[in-house]
């Protein structure tokens, strides 16, 4: 099942980022499977690249769910609880994130990325993200995470 807010939710409980080392769940001499996610369909999938040094994210969503697992490279990831405003509500928590790693961002936790080396990703979302929808539960930052 997605985790994704709706609007007409009572509660909201704000969780921090996960990260989860995965485990190759099978292996022979034609190579791995590694299973990122079981009986969790997402309504969005994309592939993104990071070039050695590049940022992105410093954003946070509303109603979505996110997910990015690292296939390659080394990340540098910034994360915070935010409030409906965008306004942080704690401290920003740093954390390095290797290859195999995902990472699980809920609603209303600000994150951002900084590349210490190139790297490839594979990002998921439960909600509203992918092409047209883009940017619809997509709220930017205006403090940039890398410079607090």
């Amino acid at each position: 099942m997605c985790c994704v807010l709706s609007d007409n939710c009572s509660v909201i409980k704000i969780i921090m980022s996960e990260i989860a080392k995965l485990d190759i769940s099978h292996q022979d001499d034609r190579g791995i499977i590694l299973d990122i996610f079981e009986s969790q369909p997402k309504e969005h999938g994309a592939l993104i690249t990071f070039n050695e040094g590049a940022k992105r994210a410093n954003h946070y969503h509303k109603k979505s769910t996110q997910y990015l697992f690292l296939v390659s490279g080394t990340l540098l990831m910034r994360t915070a609880k935010v409030n409906e405003e965008g306004n942080f509500i704690e401290s920003i928590k740093e954390d390095i994130i290797k290859p195999n790693m995902l990472i699980t961002h809920r609603p209303f936790e600000a994150h951002a990325f900084v590349a210490t080396e190139n790297s490839v990703t594979l990002a998921f979302a439960c909600g509203l993200r992918g092409g047209k929808d883009y940017e619809k539960d997509v709220y930017r930052l205006i403090m940039n995470m890398f410079e607090k």
